[in-house]
């Protein structure tokens, strides 16, 4: 099927963050296949985590179908642009219909993305996640990325100002190698692994992130354990 929306939305994109001059890195997008259906698992910061999870395929020259909550495609201005991205609309009270549906794109040999905490994390660390993508990972028999996306918090999170104009901010994407889960294994333990695997991408995204913050003001976008005042998790 042809792509008429998806592309000039990845170049404007593109162009808004060239003009802001965001220091875009991507490490490890040869873990991502070129060909063949995959799951990409990502953690979840900011508002604006599809687009750079997204962009985190491109190395591979890969378009990624995110999984979000139906209201989006309902939005007049979000809404035509998710559909004719043909992304994946998710209604929490009737979710195996979407499961099924990103199940479907799987096999068909296309790459979803899905953020298992379902919701952003306000401690700025990986919370507890969800099964879905493990699971969906196994049934459809594809690999399962994980992904850490840093850096994009400080341009629009929960419970701060919008800083979209905001410019020369360092945002890091790191992918690590695929997992290749069965629908026989332990989903628990699955699921798990793949939490601590995306805390690992995250601790060394933040480990080497560029900048810390230049005043106490602006703490607000580190976690706790690393000398910030984002909540701490729970426990």
């Amino acid at each position: 099927m042809a792509e008429f929306v998806y592309p000039p939305v990845i170049l404007f994109a593109k162009t808004m963050f060239r003009a802001l001059d965001l220091k875009l890195r991507v490490e490890g997008g040869e873990h991502l296949p070129r060909e063949g259906g995959a799951v990409i698992a990502c953690n979840h910061v900011s508002y604006l985590d599809f687009i750079f999870c997204g962009l985190g395929a491109q190395p591979s020259k890969r378009l990624v179908r995110f999984m979000a909550k139906d209201s989006v495609f309902r939005h007049r201005i979000s809404g035509p642009l998710m559909r004719g991205m043909r992304h994946i609309p998710v209604n929490r009270k009737a979710g195996k219909a979407s499961y099924d549906e990103a199940v479907s794109r799987l096999r068909a040999g296309e790459v979803v993305g899905v953020f298992p905490e379902a919701t952003i994390s306000p401690s700025f660390t990986v919370e507890e996640i969800k099964s879905g993508a493990v699971r969906m990972a196994a049934e459809a028999g594809v690999p399962l990325i994980p992904m850490a996306l840093w850096g994009t918090q400080r341009l629009w999170t929960k419970g701060h100002p919008r800083t979209l104009t905001k410019r020369h901010v360092p945002i890091s994407v790191v992918l690590g190698e695929p997992a290749h889960p069965k629908p026989d294994e332990d989903t628990e333990a699955l699921t798990s692994d793949l939490r601590a695997r995306m805390s690992v991408l995250l601790d060394k995204a933040q480990a080497e992130y560029p900048e810390k913050p230049s005043s106490d003001d602006e703490r607000w976008w580190l976690p706790a354990h690393l000398g910030g005042t984002a909540p701490e998790p729970p426990r």
